[in-house]
Order: C-alpha cells, then sequence, then structure tokens
C-alpha cells in the first residue's frame, strides 16, 4: 500500500491581512461606540423624564389629599413648605412630599447619575441640595394648569449658572439650559456630517403633564405662565 502524503498546508495569514483585520475592527469600533453611547444617553434622557413625571405625579397625590393645594401653598405648620420655598428651600418641600415620592432616587436625574451624582439614601437624615436634579415651582396652581411646577435645574442666564436659592425669573429674561444634561443630537459625525447639538430639558407643569423643551419653547413657556416673574426653587 502507497501511504499518501498531503501537499497542502495550513497556510497563516500575511503580516498585511492581519493589519486589514485590525484595521477593519477598529473602522467598526469607531461606528458602534459612538453610536451605543448615544444611545445609552437617549435611555438615560428618557428616565429622567420618567424620574420628573413621578415627581409631578408625587405633587398631584399630594394636592388631592391637601384640600386641593400644592405644598407651596400649604404652611409648614401645617405639613406644607410654603414658608420655605419661599426662600428657595427646595429639601423641605420634597421631605413633606417623602410618602408620595417614596425614594429620594426618582430626585436625581439619570443622566447626572452617569457623571457621579447620587441620591439620598433616605428623606429625613441625609437628603440636601446635592441628591436633587429638579426645582420647584413656587406659584404653580391648579387653576393655571401652564405654571411651572418643577423641572430640571440646569438653567443659565448670560452664561452664567442660575445659583441656588430662591431665583426670579422674569419672561422676558434670556434664560438657557446649559450643557451639563439634556441635549438632541440631529447630525452624526462618523458619517462625515458635521454634528448639531440642541440642546433641551424638562418642565413639569401644574396640570401634571411633563415636556422636553429646547430654549426657545422654554422661553415661550415662561410667557404662557399667565405670571410677569415666575418663582423658582432652585437645589
Amino acid at each position: 500500500m502507497k501511504l499518501r502524503i498531503s501537499i497542502h498546508r495550513n497556510r497563516a495569514l500575511t503580516l498585511v491581512e492581519v493589519l486589514v483585520v485590525i484595521a477593519t475592527l477598529v473602522i467598526l469600533a469607531m461606528i458602534l461606540l459612538p453610536v451605543l453611547a448615544a444611545a445609552q444617553r437617549r435611555s438615560a434622557k428618557i428616565n429622567c423624564v420618567s424620574n420628573l413625571k413621578q415627581v409631578n405625579l408625587s405633587f398631584r397625590i399630594w394636592e388631592g389629599d391637601n384640600n386641593n393645594q400644592y405644598p407651596m401653598t400649604v404652611s409648614t405648620t401645617s405639613g406644607g413648605a410654603m414658608e420655605a420655598v419661599a426662600t428657595g428651600d427646595v429639601v423641605t418641600c420634597f421631605i413633606c412630599m417623602s410618602n408620595e415620592l417614596s425614594t429620594p432616587k426618582v430626585l436625581v436625574c439619570p443622566v447626572e447619575a452617569e457623571f457621579g451624582k447620587t441620591a439620598a439614601t433616605n428623606f429625613l437624615d441625609d437628603l440636601n441640595n446635592s441628591h436633587i436634579s429638579y426645582f420647584v415651582g413656587v406659584d404653580a396652581d391648579e387653576a393655571y394648569p401652564r405654571r411651572i411646577m418643577s423641572g430640571d435645574d440646569n438653567f443659565q442666564i448670560g452664561g452664567a449658572a442660575i445659583p441656588s436659592g430662591l431665583f426670579q425669573l422674569s419672561t422676558n429674561a434670556s434664560i438657557a439650559w446649559d450643557s451639563h444634561r439634556h441635549d438632541s443630537i440631529t447630525r452624526m459625525p462618523w458619517l462625515g456630517i458635521p454634528i448639531k447639538h440642541h440642546l433641551v430639558g424638562n418642565l413639569g407643569f401644574a396640570d401634571g403633564s411633563v415636556g422636553m423643551f429646547d430654549t426657545t419653547a422654554l422661553r415661550k413657556v415662561l410667557v404662557e405662565t399667565d405670571l410677569a416673574t415666575n418663582r423658582l426653587a432652585i437645589p
């Protein structure tokens, strides 16, 4: 019997082929990583809207149990937060709604959580401004559905962030969202098209609704509140 000897050998990849594979993987990573990052960012933005809806719902539930008044119009001696929010204190307002909110985690925007902002462990011993991402509209009133009740607190005027405390905002103020939380990307740079950002933010209203608004729409909302000056308690 004759032995059959195969002359075929397992051919290894050449250096050029290895480099082509590596280059292909790098290109795929450049395409996919921004897409995945954008998807994660969109998810956090959606969860922020969800959190604010829970905050607004808590206001509405509290109101239903307190003669159709929000905490901002009920004295602290009666379990509300009127005197506190009038000085810009949002912590007291959220503490008095602790039963309705259930957990202080909903007071932190998930986008901020990605960058290290933490939630309080409980309402009574740990909650302070550093654990809160949302302002309180001092003049919210169910009789005026479009008055602002709550929303993202990342405002700026003239390029400067609005400080904590009571802020009186006139309808003609040059207010804008800052770039530290939400934006809407309409162009994709990895496709060779310049990126275009629209800064946006979330607002909740006295009728319980919540929406996302760009800077132009934000300024329009201020006019629709029927107030010459909107008082906001900023954490």
